[in-house]
């Protein structure tokens, strides 16, 4: 029945567009985001790597190789500050190194609430489109080869902040709405934050959050203590979590673009532990088993 009615939903909310000589492109909101409809035709301005003046937020399509893909998927939320997507080493460099582990990835443009001239919240919005694109990878899941159950959202800094707004708190009151999407499932089924911003933590919903892994700088002075606090929280909440922090490791080390320590190097490699540990990178039976006991 669930994926009869996603086939449904995915029919209804119509198809992706592709961008030529590039990875496919998805608007989330093709009639316009809330509040953003008049601003939606304007152009994302890119400026080296980061990019900014984001009035239609999308989901940019990385695919596993169909040799390996093993169905799970992985929403990755780029930083900022709120102010720019730093799209490339939180994005796009990400979602490949997913890849590498057969999980098709899909980099999240969110609006910004922090940009100069905004008129966007934080938790009104940039939340929002997150939300809207586990919807939509949901209910498009069959199209991608993408198991609609094992669904997870990967945030950096900023990012890790609109991750726990979504996964560890609760979601704002949903007014009625004829749109089929809205009916389908924004809560992800594992989390995944990288020296998360402290906004959502500490978590307002912590019982109901699905299993995270989060990992930080240990001389981060903005977010060591915001991993630290929801791991703790999570623990005692009896939700399945995993908390690496690395030695002398200050914000911003992404997937190690500009470092040379081992363990930054290999903190993917961390990641898909956690992930085939926890069964998400294989066929999930309908009842989740308890963990094995040591």
């Amino acid at each position: 029945m669930l994926v009869r009615a996603l086939a449904l939903v995915a029919f209804l909310v119509g198809t992706p567009r592709a961008v030529a000589g590039g990875p496919e492109t998805v608007s989330l909101w093709p009639h316009g985001a809330p509040g953003a409809e008049r601003r939606s035709d304007e152009p994302e301005i890119v400026e080296n790597t980061y990019v900014r003046n984001v009035q239609d937020p999308s989901l940019t399509v990385f695919p596993a190789d169909p040799r390996h893909a093993n169905g799970a998927a992985v929403i990755v939320v780029p930083g900022g500050g709120h102010r720019m997507l730093v799209f490339v080493n939180e994005g796009v460099g990400p979602a490949k190194a997913l890849n590498r582990y057969g999980v098709t990835a899909f980099v999240l443009k969110y609006r910004l609430a922090r940009e100069a001239g905004s008129t966007y919240a934080i938790e009104r919005d940039a939340a929002a489109d997150l939300r809207q694109a586990v919807r939509w990878v949901r209910a498009n899941a069959a199209q991608y080869g993408v198991d609609p159950r094992r669904i997870g959202v990967m945030g950096f800094s900023a990012g890790g902040e609109l991750v726990s707004l979504v996964a560890d708190n609760p979601a704002p009151p949903q007014p009625p709405s004829a749109d089929p999407l809205d009916a389908v499932s924004a809560r992800p089924d594992f989390q995944v934050l990288v020296y998360p911003g402290p906004l959502g933590i500490p978590a307002q919903a912590a019982a109901g959050a699905p299993p995270a892994f989060i990992t930080a700088g240990s001389l981060d002075q903005c977010c060591a203590e915001p991993a630290v606090t929801l791991y703790s929280q999570l623990r005692k909440a009896g939700v399945s979590a995993e908390l690496h922090l690395f030695a002398d490791m200050d914000h911003g080390f992404n997937i190690a673009a500009h470092s040379e320590s081992l363990s930054i190097l290999h903190w993917p490699d961390r990641l898909a532990d956690w992930l085939s540990d926890g069964g998400w990178l294989h066929e999930r039976p309908l009842v989740d088993a308890k963990p094995l006991k040591p």
